[in-house]
């Protein structure tokens, strides 16, 4: 009989690395649960990244929502809420969503959080504090970590499931926070770029930046001392979110099948190896410079695999 190493190598070996490029961390550490879960995960986010990429490919286009049109993205985000509804979309896709949500008893908060973030990018333009942001990021960011967090957490009793011996959000929020602002530091020039602004103004200013120097670094000029000490900030707070997080795996790991408590390690990992390369003092904060290759990300995982403690 295979040790639970010996399995999680047969997964491994089978993923295809270079081929993940969109949420690498989820897909990837999700992999490992058996493929009924897995699926559930992937038909979760699948959701959920239709809303989000309609608003934020907007932005990217047109800068911001124009009052105009916010009428119809904030119809578009309910209607979207309303799948949720058995029967309420007859597509493959929407009885796959209510199937799949009413089996694996999907917290229908996470994704009510999850529309509330959303429906703040519809009427807002980034963020005038960094309360603005922790707030959003429990839509945006918790939410669909404490999907993750409660499918993992999952007991099987028989075929069937009962939610996880522990509080999912409370779980999964110090990891998502700390994925989070690890994220926006990593995709900065990009988020810039598509006309996305995640770095409060406060905190901005307070630094003697503005949203044009943050837009002009992101295209090249050069990097202000105020920039990184910015940058520097923001990793301190990703840092106590990272303590955060390993005191609660310390506490709910062991209430886990190995494979599920795998699967929370990798994707710590994962974000861990990003917050690795951040380097404030001399770092040039590049998409290049900020996202392992796969084959880093493939060694990662490997690495996170051979210290599994059985």
């Amino acid at each position: 009989m295979m040790t639970n190493k010996e399995q999680f190598i047969i997964t491994f070996e089978s993923i295809d690395f270079t081929k993940i490029t969109d949420h690498p961390n989820i897909l990837i550490a999700a992999r490992f649960w058996d493929q009924e879960r897995y699926q559930a995960a992937r038909t979760c986010y699948r959701f959920m990244r239709t809303i989000d990429d309609l608003i934020d490919n907007h932005k990217a286009e047109f800068r911001e929502i124009a009052g105009s049109d916010r009428e119809q993205f904030t119809k578009d985000v309910y209607k979207w809420l309303d799948m949720l509804h058995d029967g309420a979309d007859s597509s493959p896709f929407g009885r796959e969503l209510t199937s799949t949500v009413q089996r694996f008893r999907i917290p229908r908060r996470a994704l009510e959080d999850f529309a509330g973030s959303m429906l703040y990018d519809v009427t807002h333009d980034g963020f005038a504090t960094l309360n603005d942001f922790i707030h959003y990021s429990g839509g945006a960011s918790v939410a669909p970590a404490t999907i993750f967090v409660h499918l993992a957490g999952l007991q099987d009793k028989n075929g069937m499931f009962d939610d996880p011996p522990f509080d999912v959000r409370s779980a999964a929020l110090p990891c998502a926070m700390f994925s989070y602002f690890v994220h926006i530091i990593r995709d900065f020039r990009k988020d810039q770029l598509n006309n996305l602004s995640y770095f409060a103004d406060e905190v901005i200013a307070r630094h003697h930046l503005s949203r044009s120097d943050m837009n002009n670094i992101a295209n090249g000029a050069p990097i202000p001392a105020g920039f990184r000490a910015m940058m520097r900030e923001y990793l301190q707070i990703a840092d106590s979110y990272r303590s955060d997080t390993l005191r609660v795996m310390e506490k709910i790991c062991p209430l886990l099948e190995p494979r599920y408590r795998l699967s929370l390690e990798v994707i710590f990992d994962l974000y861990l190896m990003v917050f690795e390369r951040i380097d404030p003092d001399h770092g040039t904060f590049t998409t290049e410079e900020l996202n392992p290759s796969p084959s880093q990300t493939q060694e990662r995982v490997r690495g996170v695999i051979e210290r599994f403690k059985e």
